[in-house]
């Protein structure tokens, strides 16, 4: 059996205990560690599993999934994921690909941060599409997510904000040699989203109506699940400013009028201050 496990946000031990007794007892098990991150490291993950980890990386798991379950037909081989197996389409693929080689899988769910993010006290039905904010360079600056944002907030929808990470990224130099050269690992802050979002502000200016203001109320977290989780509740132009410390971050970008409940939790669990700027309109 091939077996696509969520370990959840927090630490080693919020596996389920499902998912626990089938990595125990696997021939193989591989951790995806590109397209999330857990905050803490493959070592104290091997120390609670009690067996040996094999790092499944960018290439492996997009270029060659099926090396990873090719004896699955024959032994269990498990692929653990951050979060929930299907927050990311990466991992679609993969049981796509299981299904047309005729191999038997098996998906056991977690928590991720598309329903862990209720803990900043925006309420999940107010949620509209989630997008995903990419790091710019000098030549590629998308912003086809604005748009999406747009839409959300003329229906008086949060926003949750996605932020990149740089895994395992090869250099552009090393792309034209034979041996590959690896970019240090990034992940995108709140700052530097709200840095982005205003940039596209200045480009957008001449639209007449916009997605968003500098005065958009903003939520901004940091290591949701773990125990130095944080949650900030400003401005986009004063989420700029904002040091939310280690990744993992995510932005949200509030839809408007904030529901009597939510202002309550924001002004309880956050130094959010209601006012009639920071209103998110």
């Amino acid at each position: 059996m091939f077996y696509l496990i969520g370990i959840g946000l927090g630490d080693a031990k919020d596996i389920t205990v499902r998912g626990l007794e089938i990595v125990k007892r696997a021939e193989s098990v591989y951790l995806e560690s590109y397209t999330s991150i857990l905050s803490v490291g493959k070592d104290e993950l091997e120390k609670f599993y009690g067996r040996e980890l094999i790092i499944a990386d960018r290439e492996m798991v997009e270029q060659n999934s099926e090396d990873i379950f090719k004896n699955a037909d024959v032994s269990d081989v498990v692929l653990l994921v951050v979060g929930d197996p299907f927050g990311a389409t990466t991992h679609l693929d993969i049981i796509i690909r299981a299904k047309q080689k005729g191999i038997p899988f098996q998906v056991v769910h977690n928590a991720s941060i598309l329903n862990a993010i209720g803990c900043c006290g925006l309420q999940l039905y107010s949620f509209g599409e989630t997008v995903s904010i990419p790091y710019w360079t000098d030549t590629w600056q998308p912003d086809s997510f604005y748009d999406k944002i747009f839409e959300n907030r003329k229906r008086g929808l949060h926003t949750l904000c996605l932020l990149d990470i740089k895994v395992k990224e090869p250099t552009l130099e090393s792309l034209m040699k034979r041996k590959r050269e690896y970019e240090p690992p990034r992940f995108m802050s709140v700052s530097e989203a709200a840095d982005q979002l205003l940039q596209i502000l200045l480009k957008k200016a001449d639209d007449g109506e916009l997605a968003y203001k500098e005065s958009t109320l903003c939520v901004g977290v940091a290591r949701v699940g773990s125990p130095t989780q944080q949650i900030v509740a400003c401005s986009l132009k004063e989420m700029k400013e904002v040091d939310l410390g280690k990744p993992l971050h995510s932005l949200v970008i509030t839809g408007g009028k904030l529901h009597p409940l939510e202002e309550e939790y924001l002004e309880t669990f956050t130094a959010y201050k209601s006012n009639d700027e920071n209103a998110g309109k």
